[in-house]
């Protein structure tokens, strides 16, 4: 049986660090599928939770975002103790604006490619991520078209 988690409880194993590389990220995965006698989950479950926004990846790693409400899995309460990583600090501010200029991108692009799905779940985002991080999307969504 492989482990299944889902973005959130991948945000709550991040939170527990506040910023964890993608190495560690899969070290803390593969711990918690050990201690619950499971596989560790496939790849595209951290790459899943960065296109969704729950996680968002800054130069230090992956960061909690806008869209997670970060919950811990069980078997993850111990991961400070068993992994050799001290939580870590982060700019808020620099990584709004690297988060604000990704989505700024992504934008552009659903736009362009005509993406009527993934237009509407980025004008969700930017209201999360206004909340989230010091940043005004108010144009950016004010020129995505509607349905």
């Amino acid at each position: 049986m492989t482990l299944e988690l889902s973005a959130d409880e991948l945000a709550g194993i991040v939170d527990l660090f506040r910023v964890l590389t993608r190495d560690e990220l899969d070290d803390a995965l593969t711990e918690i599928a050990f201690k619950r006698g499971e596989d560790p989950p496939a790849g595209s479950i951290v790459e899943d939770a960065v296109v969704s926004y729950h996680l968002v990846e800054c130069e230090d790693g992956l960061a909690v975002g806008p869209t997670a409400f970060p919950t811990i899995p069980a078997g993850a309460t111990d991961l400070p103790h068993i992994m050799s990583v001290e939580p870590r600090e982060i700019d808020r501010d620099r990584l709004a604006r690297a988060v604000e200029e990704r989505f700024r991108g992504e934008t552009a692009r659903a736009v362009a490619a005509g993406d009527d799905d993934r237009i509407e779940y980025l004008r969700d985002v930017s209201y999360d991520l206004e909340a989230w991080g010091a940043v005004d999307l108010t144009r950016v969504r004010d020129r995505l078209p509607s349905r």
